[in-house]
């Protein structure tokens, strides 16, 4: 693979522009020549890296004390840089350039592989923000400025004057500061614009249009800048796709990495028709997780969804195994006892069921929607009942729900508790083991499609889905190796060694 320019020895200038730092925010691309065993090696253990971020962010609070511990570990396992040392003025020595080369030319293969689709873009972009966060915690508070620095965010920090002015209101509105801390640490004055997270859940003071960030909470900021260009840069370089689809060799390499271990896509199952409609009230209250809980209700209440709730309920009972002719009949049964007429029904809204499967239009076959487009993607209106409840509802109608769902009033004090840090993944996962009465989850819950599962695992049934579901997904198939004689010699080689590499990788994620 060539990064137009030289092998490895940039000269020191070039060098201290990109590696001089140990974090960075990867505007510019790679400068030298790697080898594709390189390529493959670098892509990998980035995917292995990244698909822990993932598990780990769904399996304990972020930046917790295992959290931290666990992606530490990985960190040394992979060789990727993570805690810089305490003078990073000077180059790195020839171990921790290495390393923070690896870190570079890694980021921007998978870019490559996963700028292809929103799906794509969008885990890739959540998995890079978390581990940004990660790596940026990390730092000193020297380094940070440095960091900030070297990037060009110039954030105005406030006068002494002004912080001791407004002393007692950056007290009481910042969260864990206090007297000492507020005279310790500066404070930025910032845009509310650029740190909604922050006003939504009142960690900082609000005043004429701008909030006063502590220095340990301005990472927010910064993220939130990551994520801008990041999403900027992902959009530029599917425009560059079709040169790079052209060279044979890299096709299947990207095509493999994007598709092999995103996770289960859901789109197909063997066990269509396997479930019947008969069962589906019954499921819902023992099995769905809540948002399909939620969708249910309001579809047998009001005998209408609008689009949005539609597409996400639709794709999630496609993916347990409603047939098409299934989902019609359902679909259809439910319309017509409220307002609409079936002819009406026929007209208005079968195409778009039809289209759901992948059998109108551009005959995609629509994968369901998985925990992280469903909590950030499409946010619910007034009259909505997408989305995700944990994410999208009111703390207080999200307890009386649960209440109504018998959850135990110390589960429901858990669940908010995860809610208020944003742990929308956990508080899932938690639901999960009060409704099933289990004490601790052995998997990592990153869809409603894999919750569905893990209940009928957990209450004994479906085993019919249970081993189908077993069975790794590969989306989109294999439209690389497929058409005319694209496995050339040199393509199906550099496809087979990396199917070699990644051997064993599934249980790899399963486990971390």
């Amino acid at each position: 693979m060539q990064f137009s320019g030289r092998r490895k020895k940039l000269n020191s200038n070039l060098q201290t522009e990109l590696y001089g730092h140990a974090l960075q925010f990867y505007g510019q691309p790679p400068l030298e020549n790697i080898s594709l065993s390189e390529f493959e090696l670098f892509a990998v253990d980035r995917l292995k890296l990244l698909k822990t971020i993932e598990n780990l962010g769904v399996s304990y609070v972020k930046l917790s004390e295992q959290y931290t511990k666990k992606l530490d570990n990985e960190f040394k396992n992979l060789s990727f840089p993570y805690r810089p040392e305490a003078d990073d003025r000077k180059l790195p020595n020839e171990s921790e350039y290495e390393k923070r080369r690896k870190d570079h030319i890694s980021h921007f293969i998978l870019r490559l592989a996963y700028c292809q689709t929103e799906d794509l873009r969008r885990w890739f972009i959540q998995q890079e923000v978390d581990l940004f966060r990660f790596r940026f915690s990390n730092l000193s508070g020297k380094q940070k400025l440095e960091f900030l620095h070297r990037n060009n965010l110039q954030y105005d920090t406030i006068s002494v004057k002004e912080k001791k002015s407004l002393l007692d209101k950056l007290i009481n509105s910042s969260y864990a500061v206090s007297g000492i801390t507020v005279e310790d640490q500066d404070f930025y004055k910032v845009p509310f614009q650029d740190a909604l997270d922050l006003v939504r859940t009142r960690k900082v003071y609000l005043k004429a249009g701008y909030v006063y960030i502590p220095q340990q909470d301005i990472v927010t900021i910064v993220l939130n800048d990551f994520r801008t260009r990041l999403s900027k840069a992902l959009a530029l370089t599917a425009r560059s796709l079709p040169a790079v689809h052209s060279d044979e060799r890299l096709q299947p390499l990207l095509n493999h990495l994007s598709h092999a271990y995103v996770g289960q896509d859901y789109s197909i199952q063997k066990n269509v028709g396997k479930i019947s409609l008969e069962q589906i009230d019954s499921l819902s209250g023992k099995s769905f997780p809540l948002c399909m809980r939620q969708l249910h209700q309001a579809l047998r209440e009001n005998h209408h969804l609008r689009h949005g709730g539609r597409m996400q309920y639709g794709l999630f009972l496609k993916g347990i195994g409603i047939s098409l002719e299934q989902a019609l009949q359902f679909w259809r049964s439910e319309f017509v006892r409220g307002k609409v007429d079936a002819d009406k029904f026929d007209k208005a809204y079968a195409y778009s069921i039809r289209h759901m499967f992948g059998k109108e239009g551009k005959r995609t076959d629509y994968t369901p929607y998985s925990c992280m487009k469903v909590i950030l993607s499409n946010p619910p209106s007034q009259g909505d009942h997408h989305g995700c409840p944990f994410r999208h509802s009111d703390p207080e109608l999200l307890k009386q729900k649960l209440q109504v769902y018998k959850v135990s009033p110390n589960g429901i004090s858990q669940i908010l508790e995860l809610v208020k840090g944003m742990h929308y993944q956990l508080a899932c996962q938690k639901y999960f083991e009060l409704t099933h009465n289990i004490e601790d989850t052995n998997f990592s819950l990153n869809h409603p499609n894999q919750y569905f599962i893990e209940s009928q695992k957990a209450l004994g049934g479906g085993k019919d889905i249970k081993r189908e579901m077993d069975t790794p997904q590969r989306s989109q198939d294999n439209a690389a190796t497929r058409g005319s004689s694209a496995a050339r010699v040199a393509a199906a080689n550099a496809s087979q060694d990396l199917a070699e590499m990644t051997e064993g990788l599934d249980s790899f994620f399963q486990d971390a």
